[in-house]
This record gives structure tokens, sequence and C-alpha cells, in this order.
């Protein structure tokens, strides 16, 4: 009698990792433009398959990260990557996937030392809600100033990171993910300007 192997999740961790970070790159590098990564996270299953997609193409058993507000996800990124559960405030990778705890998150991540800058927290956050708002961005990466119409989610947040008048080059990263598969980062220098 031949065993069979069963898997419950088809992402193949070369091949699909290497076009999710791809996809990541092309949305740090671009900052506010969106990328989809949606074709990755339908291979994974659970209640999160875009965080799912984004922890197993990014961590491993040398980063740490938390899950907020979800133990479930925690459990199952934990099972998948090896990597590391720590808390908040010394999480490489932190996962928000509930509107309640992103203000406690930003205020609490992480964001580096002058010398060491690169020691700081990269927070995704789960972007509900339809597109309503017209933000204006600038900094690297921006040629002069952009204007999107993006969500609350997202106007609260870098509104909240932009209050902690972190020490240049320090700061943290700010991702926002849909339940789509849409993937937009606002990095640490990028600035939000208000009207």
């Amino acid at each position: 009698m031949t065993s069979t192997l069963i898997k419950k999740h088809s992402f193949d961790t070369v091949f699909d990792s290497q076009k999710v970070y791809r996809l990541i790159l092309e949305a740090i590098s671009n900052p506010t433009r969106n990328v989809c990564v949606n074709e990755y996270a339908n291979k994974l299953y659970g209640d999160f398959p875009v965080f799912l997609a984004l922890a197993m193409t990014l961590l491993d058993n040398e980063v740490s990260f938390c899950v907020c507000e979800n133990r479930s996800l925690s459990d199952e990124i934990a099972s998948l990557t090896l990597a590391k559960k720590e808390g908040i405030e010394s999480a490489d990778f932190i996962f928000v996937t509930g509107p309640g705890a992103a203000e406690k998150v930003i205020e609490n991540a992480k964001s580096g030392t002058p010398s060491d800058p690169h020691k700081s927290a990269t927070v995704f956050i789960r972007n509900s809600g339809e597109p309503s708002f017209q933000l204006t961005f600038s900094g690297p990466g921006i040629d002069g100033r952009k204007t999107v119409e993006t969500t609350g989610v997202v106007r609260d947040a870098v509104a909240i990171r932009d209050k902690q008048n972190y020490e240049y080059p320090q700061g943290i990263d700010l991702g926002f993910v849909s339940d789509r598969g849409v993937l937009s980062v606002i990095p640490r220098l990028i600035r939000m300007e208000v009207e």
C-alpha cells in the first residue's frame, strides 16, 4: 500500500516566494504603488492567506515576528516559517489583522538606532474598507509629490507613525494589505502631507 502525501498549501517556498519577494521590492521601491500578491496567496489557506504569503517570503528561523489579535495566524506562521514569536517591542515583522491594534503597534514597534537603523520593524496592516481619502505623499522614490486615493486605515497609520518623530534614519516601514491581495508600502522616509 502506498502512502499519499497530502499538502495543506500549494505555495512553493522557492519559486512562489521569489515572485512575492519581487512584488514586495516593487512596492517598496515605488511608494504608494499597488501590487497584487493574490495569485500566490490563493495557494494558501486560512483566514489571512495574504499575510501567510508575506510571512513565508520574508520570515525564517533567524528573524522574529508578532501577530496582533490573532493567535491562530501566529501559530500558523510559526509552524510554516520557524521564525521566533516575540512581543511588539522586539519583533522584526509585525502583522496587524484588526484595526484596534495599529496605534499600539506603531507606537511600540522597534525603530532601530542611529547607528543601526536596519534593526527596525516592518509592520503589515490589514487594509480593509474602500478608498475614500485623497492623500499626498513625498519622499524618496516619489517624483515630487504624489496624491493617491486610499483608505482611512492608511491615513490613520501613517499619521500615527509621523507623530513619532523618529531621528533620521530611524523609523518603521508600513505595508498595507487588502483581503484581495493588494499590497502597498509606505517606507520610513515617506511623509504624508497634511492639507
